[in-house]
């Protein structure tokens, strides 16, 4: 006759905490009046569209709007000088190296 093999028990799971919902972040109490934050033209009041500094978004349809005015400007003109920065620092790492090789 075969032997019993001996169960062992391992206790309690430990229990892992959710995160929270931040759908109460999208709503705004002024007075007596609710107000909602964007919600997406496509799919409907229930969905929401996330607030990017050049454009909203949403991430269910990929409906996407860009803003318009002096934000947009001043957005491309931080990008322009940004790529102008790493032109300047990747230049002089090729100076470095053509000078090494001489």
């Amino acid at each position: 006759m075969a032997k019993k093999q001996k169960v062992v028990k391992k206790g309690k799971k430990p229990k892992k905490n959710q995160p929270t919902s931040k759908k109460y972040s999208k709503y705004k109490i002024s007075g007596d009046k609710v107000e909602r934050a964007a919600t997406c033209p496509r799919c409907g009041v229930g969905v929401f569209l996330m607030d990017a500094k050049d454009r909203v978004y949403c991430g269910k349809c990929h409906y996407c709007e860009f803003k318009t005015g002096v934000d947009r400007a001043a957005l491309v003109q931080s990008q322009n000088s940004a790529q102008k920065s790493v032109q300047k620092s990747a230049d002089a790492k090729s100076q470095q190296k053509n000078s090494g090789k001489k």
